[in-house]
């Protein structure tokens, strides 16, 4: 990502500034430890976290920093 890159909601559709990481596995093909990460805005945080909840797949919501160079790799 550039310095001028602005990470998006992972919403289909959705233009708007990543706010939160949401962090989640499908325990049926990845390890424990493993994290994938949707992004979500404000507005598609609760349907993108209740999707991957509805699935048994979300472990953590965070606060996204771009600004963190680790805040993907988890």
């Amino acid at each position: 990502m550039t310095d001028d890159e602005i990470p998006l909601c992972s919403a289909k559709g959705c233009a708007l500034p990543a706010t939160f990481a949401h962090r989640w596995n499908n325990p049926k093909i990845h390890t424990p430890e493993r994290r994938k990460v949707w992004l979500a805005c404000d507005d598609h945080r609760a349907s993108l976290g209740d999707f991957l909840t509805a699935r048994g797949f979300l472990r953590e919501t965070v606060p996204f920093d771009p600004n963190d160079a680790d805040g993907l790799a988890v």
